[in-house]
């Protein structure tokens, strides 16, 4: 579950970068939320088939 903490926290982050204006901290941010959440899934899958 701690990697989706991390990711809703990551795209928070992203949120509230890009709204004060700091576009390469929100971009930054996204793009590790984004791989985060990939990551989650792939783990749900995974336990999910085993």
């Amino acid at each position: 579950m701690a990697i989706l903490e991390l990711a809703i926290a990551f795209a928070v982050l992203a949120i509230i970068a890009g709204a004060l204006g700091a576009g390469g901290v929100a971009g930054l941010s996204m793009d590790i939320a984004k791989w985060l959440v990939i990551a989650f899934l792939v783990l749900a899958v995974v336990s999910l088939v085993i």
